[in-house]
């Protein structure tokens, strides 16, 4: 099996390449940061090939896509990992630059990836697609507002690619992780402000990127007949709280 992985310098997009490779099976490993890149293939030796490449980037992806060799052109897996949150400010304070990176990576490049493989897959008869959604998709908060839309982006877009799919053999999965600790995330977010990013995730017991790397393996290793349309996963220290409401007390 060949697997594609966006976002494979950290985080999920490095503990998946390992957990594929650990199998047996072949990883492309993409990203923007050459450095990491290079010290994950190290890492992994003849089982991986890197791949820079920025998913905002059309000419990126045509450019790194044009490079890959005949022998792992025949990709099986596409898991669109790449992706991040910026800022949890109010809509009426948050970044407009923020809120079109986030829209950039999570929508357009998860969109121009799935484009560019899927007819390949199409034409064989079988593949499988995995988006990296999120809880945010489904469940609002407040700070979640352009982060949460383009994770709600995910999850419909995932279900059209369903629709659309049918009987080709392909297969398409959003796998939508909760509260998740060890990643680089909450820093990116907070922009570097470690104290803080660390505060997320005190006193609870997160999912780990291992254990969203052993997910997406487990989809993608299901017999060809089996379609998983969504997974969400949450920490059993996470769940379900009431309604925002803002109070005034009477004077």
């Amino acid at each position: 099996m060949i697997v594609f992985i966006t976002g494979a310098t950290a985080g999920f997009g490095a503990a998946m390449a390992r957990t594929f490779v650990r199998n047996g099976h072949r990883a492309i490993i993409s990203g923007r940061r050459a450095d990491r890149l290079q010290a994950l293939a190290a890492e992994l030796g003849e089982a991986a090939l890197p791949l820079l490449l920025d998913v905002t980037d059309k000419v990126s992806i045509s450019t790194a896509l044009d490079s890959i060799p005949a022998d792992w052109q025949a990709i099986d897996v596409l898991i669109n990992n790449a992706g991040l949150a910026l800022n949890v400010a109010p809509a009426h304070e948050a970044s407009l630059e923020d809120w079109d990176t986030m829209i950039a990576t999570n929508i357009s490049g998860l969109v121009a990836m799935t484009r560019a493989l899927l007819p390949a897959m199409v034409a064989r008869g079988s593949g499988t697609i995995i988006n990296l959604g999120s809880v945010a998709g489904d469940t609002p908060y407040p700070g979640g507002n352009v982060y949460g839309a383009t994770k709600a982006f995910v999850e419909q877009f995932t279900l059209n690619l369903r629709a659309d799919l049918v009987g080709t053999g392909v297969r398409a999965t959003n796998l939508a992780p909760g509260l998740c600790g060890g990643t680089e995330f909450s820093n990116v977010r907070l922009k570097g402000n470690d104290e803080a990013a660390a505060k997320v995730y005190e006193g609870t017991q997160p999912l780990t990127a291992e254990d969203i790397a052993e997910t997406a393996y487990w989809i993608a290793t299901l017999p060809p007949h089996i379609n998983v349309n969504r997974i969400e996963m949450m920490p059993t220290c996470q769940g379900y709280g009431p309604l925002n409401i803002k109070r005034k007390l009477a004077t």
